[in-house]
């Protein structure tokens, strides 16, 4: 019984020590940035209002906007240097490409443009697939996870380009409000 104590108790240790690490693991850090923005994409649906539409559509496409850059430039490359999985790669590269599209076009319109909430609805029903295909059992995150990657290692990385991406994006909107 002591040892299934003890036991029982390095478990819910070493859970506490790693609760507010999940950054160490690079696909936990990814797959923690998918159900921030699913969240999101659930608030702008019962939105009410222009300025919370607005709202929720900049942090969306920041949040995706950095989550790809993190993506294709670090786990990426690695994913297909590990596993060689082309298909795979390019496949969510594609993905990137058409979801920055559409970005591009609800950050260059607004709640009063006639399409911007079907620009978020599509944007939305884009980034479910991409999810997806990431997180299904023989996903990418799957493949990645069978393969040789350090994702610890890689995870630090992301979270330090992350940090990164997040502090140069920050000044902008705090020029933006301090001039209004």
């Amino acid at each position: 019984m002591a040892k299934a104590s003890a036991s029982t108790q390095r478990t819910q240790d070493k859970k506490r020590s790693t609760a507010g690490r999940n950054e160490a693991d690079a696909i936990a850090l990814l797959k923690a940035d998918h159900r921030q923005v699913e969240q999101w994409f659930e608030e702008f649906e019962t939105a009410r209002t222009s300025n919370r539409k607005q709202e929720l559509a900049g942090k969306i496409c920041e949040a995706l906007r950095v989550h790809a850059t993190i993506e294709e430039e670090i786990f990426y490359p690695a994913f297909y240097e590990a596993t060689e999985e082309e298909e795979l790669h390019n496949e969510a590269q594609v993905e990137h490409d058409g979801a920055k599209y559409v970005i591009g076009k609800i950050e260059a319109s607004g709640p009063d443009d006639e399409l911007f909430d079907a620009q978020v609805k599509v944007l939305s029903e884009m980034i479910k697939h991409h999810v997806n295909e990431e997180e299904k059992r023989d996903g990418m995150f799957a493949k990645a996870r069978q393969s040789e990657m350090d994702l610890e290692a890689i995870g630090q990385q992301l979270a330090a380009r992350k940090a990164e991406l997040q502090g140069k994006s920050r000044p902008k909107l705090v020029d933006k409000l301090t001039r209004a």
